[in-house]
């Protein structure tokens, strides 16, 4: 039988004035986030790839957190016939407890999924963050979201690493979107590729890895998950501010606005 953690329910006594939400200090169990203002952008696909693939390399017991009310990563969790990794659904209000507890049963890594777009409860949950997960796919559109996403982050001073989700290895918009976020931030060596069996092993509720260790889709996971693992404990990838290398696009600033637009007088 697969374990589940439920919300706090209605009695939950909530947050004492004395206690600190965020802190992550003298915790042992570590804690990802992975966040995108961008809808679409594939966080809940890879943080439950992602999570599977650190149980399977032995960094686990391993727990998804959803904090997102859609609850696409909760549905992918109850397709699942494997019992790890563990699953909790999470009010953020109550989250610090929540991860108390997850720590308290053994559970050495979190992985949550956050909602699109909800500023305020973003920010609460990246307080929690050992890191931050960014997944980015290489478009023009995307790249003008990550600005919001970079100020949470950056308000919370917490390490980030940019990963390019979706993406086609010869196209040349790919590369300039590494350049372009590392002007801001450390983006991971490893690219996910456009493959529609990262879609179809989450419906099943699998992983690519699950599906077929062999693939090119599992490999990549495989080494997305390596690299992520060693920034763990690595305190040097910090947002960092740049200037983008797109600098006639409005992608450049990653949608800050550096200065007034000129505005035209009729003569």
């Amino acid at each position: 039988m697969l374990r589940f953690y439920p919300p706090a329910d209605a009695g939950h006594p909530g947050p004492q004035p004395d206690e600190v939400k965020g802190e992550t200090s003298g915790r042992s169990m570590q804690v990802l986030v992975f966040s995108s203002q961008k809808g679409g952008s594939g966080k809940t696909t890879l943080c439950g790839q992602l999570a599977v693939q650190a149980e399977l390399s032995g960094a686990g017991p391993v727990a998804i957190v959803d904090t997102d009310p859609q609850g696409s990563l909760a549905g992918w969790w109850n397709a699942r016939k494997a019992e790890s990794p563990l699953f909790m659904k999470a009010q953020v209000d109550y989250l610090h407890e929540d991860l108390d507890q997850l720590e308290r049963t053994g559970v050495r890594l979190v992985f949550i999924d956050t909602p699109p777009a909800v500023t305020d409860t973003i920010r609460k949950i990246v307080g929690f963050a050992d890191l931050v997960v960014v997944p980015t796919r290489p478009s023009p559109h995307d790249l003008r979201a990550v600005g919001a996403t970079l100020d949470i982050v950056e308000s919370q001073q917490k390490p980030l690493v940019f990963t390019i989700n979706a993406a086609s290895p010869r196209a040349r918009i790919t590369g300039d979107t590494a350049v372009a976020l590392s002007q801001h931030g450390t983006v991971a060596p490893v690219n996910l590729c456009h493959r529609t069996v990262y879609a179809t092993s989450m419906i099943h509720g699998q992983s690519v890895t699950e599906i077929d260790a062999a693939s090119p889709a599992s490999q990549e996971i495989a080494q997305l998950w390596e690299y992520i693992h060693s920034r763990l404990d690595k305190p040097d990838c910090r947002v960092t501010r740049g200037t983008g290398v797109f600098r006639q696009s409005p992608a450049a600033g990653f949608g800050r606005r550096k200065a007034p637009r000129p505005v035209a007088v009729a003569g």
